[in-house]
């Protein structure tokens, strides 16, 4: 974590930048769990309708030093001078979510498996979890260990502590990102990964159903908040899953494996990982939320295998938009390096956002039978804005339709 004085200095050069909080009427708080210390087992941080705190705190978008060596290494960017601007630019920036807040009762919450992109982690796109939480959602964040991410961790047993008591006796393994080696073909990497994603985010949904259930799980990090307390307060029936990029194409192999999962929305979705056999057995709407900047034919073409006469299928395009308006960091960098570094486009990202959270909700409201006032952007997932496309920006030639 950066000091006291750190962040100070941080927060003054970016007084006018930060990850937007949610816009419901719940507080959102935030927690992590990691259910069994080794490789095999699930992290994933849980955003959640919070009582108010005010002994609570906002975590740090990024929480540790070595999230900001794995971004380097994933951008090919020299560790020691990436950990200096990375610290400069985003070193104060805080989650919109108040840390292990209690959680708050209130019948039984909708809940979402959300999955990172390529290169990102389970604190990247707090914009969008945080906002699901406020409107009454429980949202688990999942940091994938199938090497696609910038880091993670897990723990392994020291086996000269034997004899202390077993928290002590864990030793962290820090895992970073894996570029393709020499030769290798990237679909048998990505399709391995995708497969392990999915994985992961059915076993968060299992370790979640038991919590509900009154099963006590044993969290190997410490933490102060309460897991007991979101017993009985889940509603199963009513799962959706959630993804970025890699973790849109996450989402079509999530729903193919398990069916407990009602809907998906896919945001601007990378095609590559799945193979194409999988597609009749998805038998969930789904939500395509494409950017204009980052489809490209052989994707969306993908993407229109999926449709279907008899399941909602839906694809929509917000203008303006690139690859990373979906991710925090379009709030957090400035118009100019944010266009360079193709973090911002050039819509605001404040209203992109919106736009993708609101027709998120309204697709959720309709397939998960939720009793909201959500379908007032029902019009949204028509595409039926100034600033969205529906359907497609790409010009799929007919000679490739078929």
């Amino acid at each position: 974590m950066l000091g006291r004085t750190q962040v100070a200095v941080m927060g003054n050069c970016s007084n006018t930048l930060g990850i937007p909080p949610g816009k419901g009427p719940h507080q959102v708080g935030c927690a992590d769990l990691m259910v069994d210390h080794t490789v095999q087992g699930s992290f994933f941080r849980l955003y959640y309708p919070c009582e108010p705190s005010p002994s609570s705190e906002k975590p740090c978008w990024i929480p540790s030093q070595e999230y900001f060596d794995g971004l380097a290494d994933f951008m090919k960017i020299n560790r020691s001078f990436a950990e200096r601007i990375f610290n400069y630019l985003y070193g104060s920036y805080r989650i919109p979510a108040f840390w292990e807040a209690p959680f708050k009762s209130n019948g039984k919450y909708p809940l979402v498996i959300f999955s990172h992109g390529l290169g990102a982690f389970r604190t990247l796109y707090s914009a969008i979890c945080a906002e699901l939480a406020s409107r009454g959602f429980v949202v688990a964040s999942v940091e994938h260990r199938d090497e696609s991410g910038s880091a993670t961790f897990y723990f392994k047993e020291n086996s000269q502590m034997q004899q202390q008591a077993h928290q002590e006796n864990l030793e962290k393994v820090w895992m970073y990102y894996r570029a393709l080696k020499p030769g290798e073909e990237e679909f048998s990497l990505r399709n391995n990964q995708v497969q392990q994603r999915a994985n992961e985010c059915i076993r968060a949904l299992k370790i979640l159903d038991e919590i509900n259930s009154g099963k006590s799980v044993t969290n190997v990090l410490q933490s102060e908040f309460d897991w007991s307390s979101l017993k009985n307060s889940l509603d199963l029936c009513k799962t959706a899953v959630m993804g970025h990029s890699f973790g849109g194409a996450t989402v079509i192999e999530t729903l193919c494996k398990e069916l407990t999962f009602k809907c998906g929305v896919a945001l601007d979705t990378w095609m590559v990982p799945l193979k194409e056999e999988i597609f009749p057995n998805v038998k969930q709407p789904i939500l395509f939320i494409n950017s204009e900047k980052f489809q490209w034919a052989g994707n969306i073409i993908r993407m229109r295998k999926l449709d279907s006469a008899s399941i909602q299928r839906k694809m929509i395009t917000i203008r303006g938009t690139v690859h990373q308006s979906f991710p925090d960091f379009t709030f957090l960098t400035g118009n100019w390096i944010g266009k360079v570094l193709k973090l911002k486009g050039d819509i605001d990202p404040h209203l992109a956002m919106d736009l993708s959270n609101k027709a998120s909700l309204a697709f959720l409201q309709r397939h998960l039978s939720l009793d909201k006032d959500f379908n007032q952007w029902d019009p949204l997932i028509d595409g039926k804005d100034e600033n969205l496309i529906p359907g497609t920006n790409i010009h799929v030639p007919s000679s490739l339709q078929n």
